[in-house]
């Protein structure tokens, strides 16, 4: 079940087949396709870390700490306020890119046949939606392609489709985080335990095109946490602080 389910648009029909009605299937299915990708992406570049470095302090995120633009680096950079406005505007991006998704190329727009959910729907918008949006968010075409990793906007996009799977996450990522006090480990075991999770616990409704994008986007957060792993196996990785702000360079010492 998804946040969505008490929407009467996420039922009963999208802009496909609306589309169809008045032009033809291939048309109607490029322009949706098109549809579900320009806009998350364009959602996913607005980076709410850089934003508000800029707009608050008149410096760029990226030049401190781990010169991600991601929350985490934002609580250690400038505190808990402007690292609560981050997480809140990354994860607001999540959620209406999904509802982009649902609108335009909706999974959910079929019928019950004996319990099985048979829908007509050639593609999964909200798949399409959540991919794009994560690639946008982690290479942000308004900030030269370097951005955040792309945790709290797929988070988002989890609570909003499968907000029980979300909830099993949380509880395995707060454990991890409490236990080791490094953020990096937490998310990176939430993004592989996903896609296992959703095969495991969400068999209802058609699963191909999502669990394929979670695949990717779990890879692909991997991927953006390459340097924390290695910091992780030479026991070199940042713990989390709750306290005091480290206003400090780049890891490398560099200015980014």
């Amino acid at each position: 079940m998804s946040l969505f389910s008490f929407c009467p648009l996420y039922f009963k029909n999208d802009l496909y087949h609306v589309l169809t009605n008045k032009l033809s299937n291939e048309l109607s299915l490029i322009l949706c396709v098109l549809v579900a990708i320009v806009i998350p992406y364009l959602l996913g570049s607005l980076n709410f870390g850089i934003i508000i470095s800029k707009l608050f302090y008149h410096d760029d995120i990226r030049n401190y700490g781990s010169g991600n633009a991601g929350s985490t680096n934002m609580l250690r950079t400038y505190g808990k306020g402007m690292a609560a406005l981050t997480l809140a505007g990354d994860m607001l991006k999540g959620a209406l890119s999904v509802l982009v998704g649902a609108l335009v190329l909706n999974p959910m727009a079929g019928t019950t046949i004996d319990g099985t959910y048979v829908t007509n729907t050639p593609v999964d918008g909200i798949a399409i939606a959540a991919l794009f949006v994560i690639l946008g968010h982690i290479f942000p075409c308004f900030y030269r392609f370097k951005g955040g990793k792309g945790v709290a906007t797929f988070g988002m996009v989890i609570l909003v489709t499968r907000p029980l799977i979300f909830a099993v996450l949380l509880v395995i990522f707060v454990i991890v985080v409490a236990g080791t006090r490094f953020v990096s480990l937490g998310s990176i075991i939430g993004a592989l335990m996903f896609p296992i999770l959703l095969n495991r616990l969400d068999t209802n409704y058609p699963m191909g095109w999502f669990t394929l994008a979670s695949i990717v986007i779990g890879l692909l957060i991997v991927f953006m946490h390459r340097t924390n792993i290695k910091r992780l196996l030479a026991g070199k990785e940042s713990k989390i602080s709750f306290g005091k702000k480290d206003k400090a360079p780049t890891e490398n010492g560099d200015k980014k």
